[in-house]
């Protein structure tokens, strides 16, 4: 039986419209493959920053908050309380599991919603689940102002003194 090359012999209508079909969908493929490429690579151009707050802020004076006060910053997530040693500032997430800690004055006590830990007043634990205290986070005096810097912890005895 001979061989037939069927890419000599004339193309019929409907093969016609269904390589024209093909074609079509392959440059349409590439198109958008090219299309995509290029948002990419304009993305890819442009800076991505991400803005974030400061790590350090000022508070206010020391004489204007009393002792025994805790003040209570929520759009820093920090806790600051004068003690009658000194100023100790505090971070607002708990220890378990990182949730926003919130501060009940009528019991004097910093509450975790989440799971229930709650804290004394100086960031100890008083009930679990938290396994440690609140952090504390560096204090320091610039012209008169209370500085707090959310980057650096500190041990628990550190106290600024007033």
């Amino acid at each position: 039986m001979d061989l037939v090359d069927d890419l000599q012999l004339p193309l019929g209508d409907r093969e016609r419209t269904r390589r024209a079909f093909l074609a079509a969908v392959g440059v349409a493929a590439v198109g958008v493959a090219g299309f995509g490429t290029g948002v990419t690579a304009v993305r890819f151009l442009q800076p991505e920053v991400l803005f974030e707050a400061p790590t350090r802020f000022r508070v206010g004076r020391p004489e204007d908050i009393p002792a025994g006060t805790l003040v209570v910053l929520p759009e820093q997530r920090v806790y600051l309380l004068r003690t009658p040693a000194g100023f100790v500032a505090m971070t607002a997430v708990c220890t378990h599991l990182g949730c926003l800690t919130r501060y009940e004055a009528e019991n004097d006590i910093i509450f975790c919603p989440c799971h229930g830990s709650r804290f004394a007043t100086d960031g100890s634990v008083v009930n679990g689940p938290a396994p440690l205290p609140l952090p504390r986070l560096a204090l320091s005096l610039d012209n008169g102002l209370l500085v707090v810097d959310t980057a650096v912890t500190v041990s628990r005895d550190t106290v600024l003194a007033a």
